[in-house]
């Protein structure tokens, strides 16, 4: 196996993780849990299991009918701002909640066999630049990472952070400049230095050691505030340069609207 296959392997054996992970908190749930509130304003847990299901649905059709996601891009600019919402609203609707634990359950295994079965180099469409299978199981960790922090926190479950936030991480990094785009400013013409540190002590870093605009802290806290499931003034993440503090303002990991994100903990 070349170190890229290997690479390839490993990830999606961590996304394979997150959902069991996610799979443990909600299994079991009555109906009061699935329909309890999530910081996502209108959205239940079953919004976010729905929400997931749906996403992994629409992977799964960039992975195996690339010809056909065409027609998920053009729903996608038909209503940018609430084409997400309608889609977790029409499955909570359809399916009471142990029917769509069990479709969030197939739909995302059939994406993960999907994604292995892949062959070496194949890259699909996505709403972005077209994904590798590394990148597509990367961005499913950090979408499933981050609504199942929604989840835990509507049923007051404390998570331990895992190394695996290295993957949402490394996707807030690289969408830096996105962030600067759908805020419609000019990115800053030179690398930030970014510097964290893992759950067990491990360090991760990204960008030229010599910048001079830095950003320092908890990888955790780093993770919440790119995902917006934390406000800044909460987390523990350092700025050292007017860009990167700017950047920490309005930093994201995902495609599309910035939305409100959350409130400090002192204005909930």
């Amino acid at each position: 196996m070349s170190d890229a296959a290997a690479v390839t392997v490993a990830v999606l054996d961590d996304l394979r993780r997150e959902s069991d992970e996610l799979d443990l908190l909600v299994a079991g749930l009555g109906a009061g849990g699935w329909a309890g509130p999530t910081p996502a304003e209108g959205w239940t847990v079953a919004h976010q299991i729905a929400h997931l299901n749906w996403t992994d649905e629409v992977a799964l059709i960039a992975v195996t009918q690339p010809e056909a996601f065409a027609a998920e891009v053009d729903r996608a600019l038909a209503d940018p701002d609430t084409f997400v919402d309608e889609a977790a609203a029409e499955r909570v609707a359809r399916l009471p909640p142990e029917a769509l634990f069990v479709q969030w359950r197939e739909g995302r295994d059939r994406l993960h066999r999907a994604l292995r079965e892949a062959p070496d180099g194949a890259r699909f469409p996505w709403y972005g630049p077209p994904m590798s299978v590394a990148s597509m199981a990367t961005a499913r960790i950090m979408e499933t990472w981050a609504h199942a922090q929604d989840v835990a926190d509507a049923l007051g479950a404390a998570r331990k952070p895992t190394a695996r936030l290295r993957h949402v991480a490394r996707i807030g990094v690289r969408a830096r400049d996105y962030a600067y785009f759908v805020h419609g400013e000019r990115p800053p013409g030179e690398p930030f230095r970014v510097e964290l540190e893992g759950p067990d002590g491990q360090a991760y870093a990204y960008g030229p050691e010599d910048a001079a605009q830095r950003v320092t802290g908890p990888l955790l806290d780093f993770c919440l505030l790119v995902t917006h499931r934390a406000h800044r003034d909460d987390l523990a993440l350092v700025a050292v340069g007017a860009d990167a503090g700017h950047w920490l303002d309005i930093a994201q990991a995902f495609a599309g609207p910035a939305g409100r994100g959350r409130l400090p903990r002192g204005d909930r």
